[in-house]
């Protein structure tokens, strides 16, 4: 192995393993990738196999088992943050569920000073470039059809679905052929990064394809400790692997470990506010108070339902059955264990004050929770399903501070989670359109009744109360390092290059760098913004905006 390469990617998930492929195209560029995760072995079945989503949450052979601060709004409960601890990062744990975010989250990036470039006309181009979506018309116009992220339309076929369907339909809500496309808003079958009956992560995408580069080297267990400098250009990273610390120099240092990793390692090299760093014996390189300012996440809950007929995937979690679903998919790569589940849901409005959905939906012809535990009810009555539900743009904002000179030790997550009055009151709204929904006459052949939160939660303050008894975090933090102009005093990352204000040689490229969360889950976007940065590090001609219409309520 080399002391110096032309790039050194610090992070193997979603979007070190784009940047991987694409800065290494070039057989002349050197690209070190250090992953302090292990290898997403192909024959792992609880990575490679849909329905086995949530094993590896909790699990520390996958999952850096993140907890917040105890949250005073959540009764003071630590939530469990899951991220992952292997190649391909989150995208090899999460739930496989592929969404941009609405047209008008980038629209309001865009707004920002200097952020003109990161409007939804110049995103589209490179959300096209990386995806192979197989649902989409060849004509499509919002969808890519021959990038390396493949794409499945979830087919949604259990009649349940069709019921939820119908059953927004009576409650108000319009359908939509693709919440990816044109329309975000309404409820369809959801995209999802699965192919062929197995999950497609950003490192089977992206990153194994191209392993066998001769000037790719791909480095996992190697935990970088911190970024080195000398005087604010960084020359280099730190990092510990087989028991020993080493040091490889880099012409460029890509930081791309997510929105906790990046900015603690940001922290620990000097980067961050220099008066906190100081207390810790941190010597300051360049003050910059952003770093892990901004936090950002959403929050939701499982309103969960019995039903009356024998038609949800709720037996398929019996142990005795488990084996046999294993079987099928290890020989066929089809049946219950080929698909997440996540196959359907959808986007709404709360309230006439926003303008464009606040809400999403997740629906499952299953009653049960990301860890794997079932409520007694559901039990009792054999079948169950459910709906996630929560606020997609909270004006909650949160921190994270390391603690400790010591790269192993967790930084101090603090999100904030129901501080704000808006907040508050998407989430009441929340849970009344939710229950709206599913208590529809198209539910009533299979409404056995809500089993969570039930009858006893009915006023504002006791929906509160069970929220704050029972959301876990949908794992989508972000914005810690965000970008902005110099001018913004919490802007971390320069939006033209993505390169960490005061420094050289460094640069940021993961969910950290939004300036807020988009609308739905985070993983595409993420994608997307790795792809654009791609162009910008190697200097090529960005893609040409692509100024495609959209639907926006009232126009």
């Amino acid at each position: 192995m080399k002391n110096s390469y032309d790039y050194v990617i610090v992070g193997g998930g979603s979007a070190g393993s784009v940047l991987a492929n694409r800065l290494s195209a070039n057989p002349e560029t050197s690209v070190l990738v250090l992953e302090a995760g292990r290898s997403d072995y192909p024959w792992d079945l609880f990575i490679q196999m849909p329905a086995a989503l949530t094993f590896p949450s909790g699990n520390p052979l996958y999952d850096w088992r993140y907890k917040s601060e105890p949250e005073a709004n959540l009764n003071n409960r630590r939530i469990a943050h899951a991220r992952g601890k292997v190649l391909g990062g989150s995208s090899s744990i999460n739930g496989m569920i592929f969404q941009r975010g609405n047209p008008l989250d980038y629209e309001r990036w865009g707004a920002e000073k200097g952020m003109e470039n990161w409007d939804f006309a110049h995103c589209l181009p490179y959300f096209r470039r990386m995806e192979n979506c197989l649902a989409a018309a060849p004509d499509d116009q919002f969808r890519g059809k021959s990038g390396p992220l493949i794409m499945e339309r979830g087919p949604a076929t259990n009649p349940l679905f069709g019921a939820f369907f119908a059953a927004a339909q009576q409650a108000g809500y319009p359908l939509t052929d693709d919440v990816n496309g044109f329309r975000q808003e309404g409820f369809a079958a959801f995209d999802r990064n699965v192919y062929r009956g197995q999950r497609l992560s950003a490192s089977r995408a992206y990153l194994r394809p191209v392993m066998r580069r001769k000037n790719l080297t791909v480095l996992t267990r190697a935990r970088a400790n911190r970024v080195v400098f000398q005087g604010t250009t960084a020359t280099g990273v730190e990092y510990h692997r087989n028991g020993k610390n080493h040091v490889v120099r880099a012409a460029e240092v890509i930081l791309c470990g997510g929105a906790i990793n990046s900015p603690q390692l940001l922290q620990l090299s000097g980067i961050g506010n220099a008066a906190e760093l100081s207390a810790l014996g941190i010597t300051s390189v360049v003050d910059l108070p952003g770093v892990g300012e901004n936090l950002q996440d959403h929050l939701e809950v499982y309103i969960q339902y019995a039903c009356t007929q024998p038609v949800t995937m709720q037996p398929y979690l019996a142990k005795w059955r488990q084996p046999f679903v294993g079987l099928k998919w290890i020989l066929q790569r089809k049946g219950p264990a080929s698909t997440n589940h996540f196959e359907g849901g959808g986007f709404v409005r709360s309230n006439d004050d926003v303008a464009y959905p606040n809400l999403m939906f997740h629906f499952l012809p299953i009653a049960v929770r990301y860890d794997g535990s079932v409520s007694q009810e559901v039990k009792r009555t054999g079948h169950g399903y459910q709906v996630h539900v929560g606020p997609m743009y909270s004006d909650a904002r949160g921190s994270l501070k390391i603690t400790s000179q010591d790269p192993r030790v967790h930084p101090a997550l603090r999100f904030n989670y129901l501080s704000t009055d808006q907040d508050r009151r998407e989430w009441i709204e929340s849970i009344r359109v939710a229950r709206n929904i599913l208590n529809q006459p198209a539910m009533t052949p299979f409404n056995g009744g809500e089993t969570s939160p039930g009858p006893r939660v009915e006023t504002d303050e006791e929906i509160l109360r069970w929220v704050a008894e029972d959301a876990e975090t949908a794992l989508h933090p972000s914005c810690t390092a965000k970008m902005g102009p110099e001018s913004d005093p919490m802007a971390v990352t320069d939006p033209e290059s993505l390169r960490v204000h005061g420094t050289a040689g460094l640069r940021v490229i993961d969910a950290s760098v939004m300036p807020y969360v988009t609308n739905g889950n985070i993983y595409a976007p993420v994608m997307m913004l790795a792809e654009k940065a791609a162009d910008i590090i190697l200097g090529a001609a960005p893609l040409a905006p692509s100024h495609e219409p959209f639907y926006r309520h009232g126009a």
